[in-house]
């Protein structure tokens, strides 16, 4: 791939991270981060930690890799908006490294970043109004379900992009990346799972979505 010529489907998917990441701006208190260092340090040392953590990957060909996305505990963690803006952070920060492509920049945003997180936030909306408040359903279906469902849709999507854009045969994206998917489920499903076990035991202040007195006090 050509690091400066960008295809339709990448300028199109360019246009719409642009359009996304307005809307998600303009609704961010920045005045708030700039005076609380809680929101600092939860905000920034989360794009830090998934800059390091997609740093390793592991592939065969050109973008047909694979990567621990760890997009479940975010949201959980910052809340949706913030979520987007620490995890654009570090989508920025490993394409200035070199480990993605700057014409890839759109694509990643809305089918790495965009989707998991939605898809996430959007099972903790459901289950947090239609299902029992319990702290293991909480753990169960907002981190771990969401985290192998969030991986799952990522491979899924970025694959089908290869093949539409004409980058990669089917055979290929199907034998190099897709075919990898079920291997990459449980451990990120795991990965997020212990996250926000961990985290709403020793910090649950710094989980935006966990409530005290919804999850513990009423059990």
């Amino acid at each position: 791939m050509n690091n400066f010529q960008f295809t339709d489907i990448q300028t199109i998917a360019a246009v719409l991270a642009v359009v996304v990441c307005f809307v998600v701006a303009k609704r961010l208190t920045f005045s708030r981060l700039i005076s609380d260092k809680k929101i600092q340090h939860l905000v920034f040392g989360s794009a830090a930690s998934l800059f390091v953590l997609w740093m390793f990957r592991a592939g065969i060909y050109d973008g047909l890799s694979v990567h621990f996305l760890w997009l479940s505990a975010l949201p959980l963690v910052l809340g949706f908006r913030w979520a987007i803006f620490s995890a654009s952070l570090a989508l920025i920060g490993v394409t200035i490294a070199g480990q993605e492509h700057i014409n890839m920049l759109g694509v990643n945003f809305l089918l790495g970043v965009l989707g998991p997180i939605a898809l996430t936030y959007g099972v903790y909306s459901l289950t947090f109004y239609k299902l029992p408040r319990h702290t293991f359903v909480y753990i169960f279906l907002c981190a771990f379900i969401p985290g192998a469902l969030s991986i799952g849709l990522k491979m899924l999507s970025l694959s089908g992009y290869y093949y539409l854009d004409d980058i990669y045969s089917w055979y290929t994206v199907k034998d190099n990346y897709l075919i990898l998917t079920s291997l990459m489920l449980f451990p990120e499903a795991m990965f997020n799972g212990m996250t926000i076990t961990l985290l709403i035991i020793y910090r649950p202040e710094w989980v935006y979505t966990f409530y005290d007195k919804l999850y513990l006090d009423e059990q």
